[in-house]
């Protein structure tokens, strides 16, 4: 297979903010909101230029609390499930902009690729393109797993971007075309899952979709260990060869976690056989979207 190296690796990220409380348990007040500021700024400081967000829970006042000034961040926005409503949908959209303090934001996209899949799938695409067309937003995308045929959803909606999970582990979506697929269609994609939630790191516990393969898993971090190359790095340096420079989304929790991504990021990439580390894709009810924390299952 054809791999290419993107130019700026620090560039090819995007964030993802682990807002949950700090794990050592009651902080001083405002301890919280400091060590996310610190983490943007960490961030900024080494040439990341994404963030990614979702609509549930404090994330998005929490981040607009935060943004370094002037911010130098791109934001993607996630729409809550169709099931809430076409109203809801749209609504929910404005309230994501005002809570995270931007008056327009880079991308929004789609949540899951079955609410465009469904009946009310084309409403629910016009609904987004009349945002867009109002300038709050600059592209429009959704989030899909390779079983959901992202390549020929895009040839229906024609989106600006797409979300696929991809990583060393399950390398499906490069396998099967689908990369390929969307880069052909001029798609911007950005890929979630990058460090297999966790599952690279010795001493995490396997996630669901990787424990029925286990024995397999062990063997890929023992290769690795004796190889003497970081997960993190193999992980990151992997995404960063496949076709059409995609931007990998991280999940981090803390400065520290973001200062140990950009080391890896611009570490050598080390000299591998990609296809031997891939295990096969994950159940397809994985989160293309998920947002763990480095430590323990990002």
């Amino acid at each position: 297979m054809t791999l290419s190296v993107s130019p700026s690796p620090a560039g090819a990220l995007a964030v993802a903010v682990v807002t949950a409380p700090l794990r050592s348990g009651p902080a001083a007040p405002g301890a919280r909101e400091d060590a996310l500021r610190l983490l943007l700024q960490t961030a900024a400081d080494g040439g990341v230029r994404a963030v990614v967000t979702r609509p549930d829970g404090d994330q998005e006042r929490l981040l607009s609390q935060a943004w370094p000034f002037p911010s130098p961040f791109e934001a993607t926005v996630l729409t809550v499930p169709i099931t809430e409503g076409l109203d809801r949908v749209e609504a929910r959209a404005r309230r994501s902009l005002e809570r995270l303090g931007l008056a327009r934001a880079e991308t929004l996209l789609v949540s899951s690729a079955a609410d465009l899949a469904g009946s009310e799938g084309r409403a629910l695409w016009a609904r987004l393109e009349a945002l867009k067309s109002r300038g709050l937003f600059r592209r429009l995308g959704f989030v899909a797993g390779v079983h959901d045929g992202p390549t020929l959803l895009a040839r229906r909606f024609q989106p600006d971007v797409v979300r696929v999970g991809c990583n060393l582990l399950d390398q499906s979506a490069q396998t099967s075309g689908e990369l390929e697929g969307l880069n052909a269609l001029g798609v911007s994609v950005q890929v979630a899952s990058v460090f297999a939630h966790g599952a690279l790191f010795t001493g995490a516990a396997a996630p669901d979709v990787f424990r029925a393969r286990e024995h397999a898993l062990s063997r890929v971090r023992r290769r690795l260990a004796e190889a003497r190359i970081d997960p993190m790095q193999a992980a990151l340096a992997y995404g960063l060869a496949l076709p059409g420079s995609p931007r990998l989304i991280v999940s981090i929790a803390s400065p520290a976690e973001m200062r140990a991504v950009l080391a890896a990021v611009h570490a050598p990439a080390p000299d591998l056989d990609w296809a031997a580390f891939d295990l096969g894709p994950e159940a397809p009810t994985a989160v293309a979207a998920g947002a763990r924390v480095i430590s323990s299952a990002a």
